[in-house]
This record gives structure tokens, sequence and C-alpha cells, in this order.
């Protein structure tokens, strides 16, 4: 990990970054630049942009997400580049979403626009007709029927039908002796859309579930494997909100769910999927979106590039560049000697078994052949935190902040630019591709 001590240290002169790739992004873009046709430019690329620490903080905007937005909608409205909106958010549905942003822009977004972690559980069809515990806040029930499923329990239906079952809070302990009342089906797989408000009866009921094989009137059998499927969205562990620094987020509550079923079983906790970023199937899913829009607007060239925007190293940046690498090796089938350049280079990270084909069965292969990361300064990541002169001494090098099953690679944290917000990223991303939207 020695070679990101350099990188860190010049994390806060974005301009020497730039000034290395200049040549060779330029260079490579010369025949993706926006192509005028009956007189308006078409675009060969598309923005995917990060909410929090990106546009805004808690709910305060940031000043520069509107000046940014001024240069990518026309005077009717219509935006002039396919724009979707990526957040590991996922305690609301997209239409709520939209129009939040849409009042925080002041212009008009639809949800088609906006993937929220929970987005891609649209293509876990096979789950759709079984029992599912969902957990996080907000309205999971109706979130839930939204993505797709069809029979769902929350958990704190679960905490009503076993009230003997959650017992931290002695507050909350029935008050007289109460039996079980256990009037609901069995639980066939686990959903996680986001933090949940009381996270120690959260942890109790899902370990519950995933010990008694979704059956709470049985006792745990801890040796029993596999559990049941489980599907977890949104995996940062920190995010930004008003605070100086950054807040516990649902990675927070998945290392201390992973832990708790560890130490019980000894056994490893296993996800059927990830979602949210830094999978790629949520940055596939979104370049999906980017191509819908583009065939709505009747715009004939393929979009070829995407550029996302980000506040957050192990999520933005790592999702970015991971989705990057994918497509390098869709273009690198086509050239067999590209394949064994980049057999000895790059590192494995984990897809979901099936997951590959499951997202080009239902979304179609994508026509981008890259996607680069740009990294803002008004967010999680810090640029004037000191790098110590001994590498062993950076909490960046030693401790990986993103997700037990996401292997830690130099490489994915790295971003093609570092601006100091919003505006500026569109300024420069405007500028690469060389176009006009006055």
């Amino acid at each position: 990990m020695r070679g990101l001590l350099p990188f860190y240290r010049g994390l806060c002169t974005p301009s020497n970054r730039q000034a290395r790739r200049k040549a060779a992004i330029v260079g490579s873009r010369c025949g993706f630049c926006g192509t005028r046709a009956h007189g308006k430019p078409q675009p060969r690329f598309g923005l995917l942009f990060d909410i929090d620490g990106v546009l805004v903080r808690g709910r305060q905007p940031i000043p520069a997400a509107k000046k940014a937005f001024e240069k990518l909608v026309d005077s009717r409205g219509q935006f002039v580049v396919p724009v979707v909106f990526v957040t590991n958010a996922g305690n609301c549905l997209r239409q709520t979403k939209a129009d939040q942003l849409a009042h925080i822009l002041g212009i008009p977004i639809t949800q088609d626009q906006v993937i929220l972690s929970h987005s891609p559980l649209r293509m876990f069809k096979k789950f759709h007709d079984k029992c599912v515990l969902v957990s996080g806040q907000g309205p999971v029930l109706e979130i839930a029927k939204n993505v797709g499923f069809n029979n769902v329990i929350s958990v704190d239906m679960l905490r009503e039908s076993f009230p003997l079952l959650d017992m931290v809070d002695h507050n909350r302990r029935p008050k007289l002796p109460s039996s079980l009342v256990g009037n609901l089906p069995k639980v066939e797989a686990v959903v996680l859309f986001g933090e949940p408000i009381r996270w120690e009866t959260h942890l109790q009921l899902i370990v519950d579930i995933l010990l008694t094989n979704g059956n709470l009137s049985s006792v745990h059998q801890p040796q029993k494997m596999p559990h049941l499927p489980l599907l977890a969205c949104n995996m940062d562990l920190m995010w930004m909100a008003e605070a100086h620094s950054p807040r516990f987020g649902h990675g927070t509550f998945l290392v201390c769910l992973e832990n708790i079923y560890k130490k019980i079983t000894g056994k490893t906790l296993k996800y059927e999927a990830l979602m949210g970023k830094p999978s790629e199937l949520t940055y596939h899913f979104a370049e999906y979106l980017i191509r819908s829009q583009a065939m709505q607007r009747q715009w004939k060239l393929p979009v070829t590039s995407l550029y996302a925007i980000g506040d957050n190293l192990m999520t933005d940046i790592y999702g970015a560049n991971l989705y990057n690498r994918y497509l390098e090796e869709r273009v690198a089938i086509k050239n067999p000697q590209a394949v064994a350049q980049m057999a000895g280079s790059t590192t494995a990270v984990p897809r979901g078994e099936g997951s590959v084909n499951l997202w080009e069965s239902e979304l179609a292969l994508p026509s981008a052949t890259s996607c680069k990361s740009l990294l803002v300064c008004t967010g999680v990541y810090n640029p004037n935190v000191e790098v110590p002169s001994d590498a062993s001494h950076s909490i960046k090098e030693t401790v990986f902040h993103g997700h037990r099953d996401f292997r830690f690679d130099p490489a994915l944290v790295e971003p093609d630019h570092i601006v100091q917000d919003v505006a500026e990223a569109v300024e420069r991303i405007l500028e690469q591709e060389k176009f006009v939207t006055q």
C-alpha cells in the first residue's frame, strides 16, 4: 500500500493530477465529443451525481450545486446531457427523493433519474413472491412493494408477534406475562434497506431469523448452514450531514450484524447480494437509465462515457473505478492482447454469484466504454488532513473503510480528478468533452 502515500499527499493539488492526465484523457476523448444535429449538441457522455456531500449536507444545499446545474439545463428546463442521481440513501421512494432534489435545485427531476441503494432489487425477481423480512427506517413496507416484493414483514411486525424477543430496553419489555403470538408466515429471505432506528432490536430479531431458518417459534440452530438469503443495500460506513465529521451509516450496522453472527456461530455471514455504491450492479443500473434518457430524447449517438461525481473514496470513487474496470474488461474481450495485459494487473473483487449475468440479462449490455471518477471536497473527503511522513502511521493506508466483501485495491480509490466542488466538476467535464451547453 505504499504506493498510496504520494497519492494522498497530492490530493490537495488537483491541478497536478489534471496536468498528468490531460493529454491522455482529452486525446482519447476526441472521437466522443458532443456532435451537433439540427443545430443542437448531442452528448456522447452521461453524468452520475452522488447527493449527500456533493449537492447537499443534511438538509442544506451546497451553494455550488445550483451553479453546476445551470450549465446542464436549457431555458425550457430540459437537461442537455443525460443525468442520474445515484445515492446510497434508501429510506424513501424514488419519487420522494426526486421531489426533494427538484426543490433544492429548482429544476424538474423525475424518479427515472434517481437511483436509491435499493433500486436494483427490482431485478431480483426470484425473491419477489417469497416472504421477506425488511429492515430499515421510513416507509419500508411501501418501499419493498414498490421494488417488487409482494409478501413483506417488518421488524416491528415481528416484535409485535413475538414480544418476548426484544429485551434490551427494559422499558419496552412486556409489563405483564405474555406468550408468543407467532401468527406470521415463515420468513424466507431478509432484505436490509438501511440503518434502522433501534439497532439493538433489529440486530436481535435479524439474528433470530437467521438462526431459526425463518421460524421464530423454534430455538436457535447456530450450526445450520447455509442461512436464509440475505440482501443488503447501502454499504456506507459513514456519510456526511451537517455535523463537522462523518456520521455512522448502514455499513456500520452491517459490521455489527456480521460480527455478532460470527461470534455466535463461528461462521461468516454470507450475502446473496450487496447493492448501492460501490457495487457494480448499481452502476450498471445507472448506465441503463442514462441510455434510456438518451433514447427518450431521440439522441442517435450512443453514450460511451460516464462521469461519476462523489465525495467518498470508499464508495463513490471505488465504485466508479470498479465499474470502469468492468467496462474495460468488456472491451478487452474483443482484444486478446489486452486480455493478456489485464490478467496480470487486475485485482479480483467479489461479484455476487451470477450477478453479472443477472444485470446483463435484465438491462442489456452497456453502450458505455468508460466511467471516470471525480472527487469533490465538500463532503466526507477532507483535503486538509495532514498525511504522516511515515506510511505506517497513515490511517488511510492501514484502514479500509469499504465493506468486508470488497477487497482493498489502491487503484480503485484513486480518483481521475479532484475538484473543489460539483460546479468545478461539471465545468471540467464539459471542457474535456468539448461540449457547449449555451
